[in-house]
């Protein structure tokens, strides 16, 4: 399985971003596709996550109400939809995915840098 993330950028305060991950490959044994934050020398910080067959979005307390995450089904593609973003969101953002059974995320795509300036 492959994840490739892009759609990083900079925005003013205040202003929104879409992120992209198109995974690709073995995706039949995959159970959820996730979204995580890290600065350099900073543990990884969840952000936001679903199951691949049924949806289920599932958000950390920071993001709630603003990042809303979906999936296209015929694109294999699943997109975070970042609004209202503030400065303290400014990070590198990685999409990932967890296979069936498993509690970690074991496939892991390039990080892609959101700033917001303020």
């Amino acid at each position: 399985v492959q994840l490739q993330a892009s759609g990083g950028g900079l925005v003013t305060a205040g202003g929104s971003l879409r992120l992209s991950c198109v995974v690709s490959g073995r995706t039949s044994n995959l159970y959820a596709v996730g979204w995580f934050r890290r600065s350099r020398g900073t543990e990884r910080k969840f952000v936001a996550t679903l199951t691949w067959s049924a949806g289920n979005p599932q958000y950390a307390d920071s993001v709630k109400g603003r990042f809303f995450i979906s999936r296209d089904n015929a694109e294999n593609t699943v997109y975070l939809q970042m609004n209202s973003l503030k400065p303290e969101d400014t990070d590198v953002y990685y999409c990932a995915a967890k296979r069936m059974f498993s509690a970690d995320y074991f496939y892991w795509g390039q990080g892609t840098l959101v700033t917001v300036s303020s």
